[in-house]
């Protein structure tokens, strides 16, 4: 599992955010467009990309990218 590649999935979960402005050290939870819908569909692509069940919890606790990545990374 490759950080670059998580990265890019979850940039993918925004529709209005310039995928280059989402890095490893985002606060993803500052960005304007970040909403429960979004926390979703990152719930949902960690599941069927990495086969992880992530919970909100999870979410909750992450403060950037990198940190929800690792929350990822230490289920697998």
């Amino acid at each position: 599992m490759e950080i670059k590649e998580f990265i890019e999935k979850f940039a993918e979960q925004f529709d209005d955010t310039d995928a280059s402005e989402i890095k490893a050290e985002t606060k993803f939870k500052e960005l304007d467009e970040w909403s429960s819908l979004i926390a979703l569909g990152v719930i949902g692509m960690v599941d069927e990309e990495y086969d992880i069940t992530l919970k909100g919890e999870d979410i909750r606790n992450s403060a950037t990218v990198e940190d929800l990545f690792n929350a990822v990374k230490a289920k697998a």
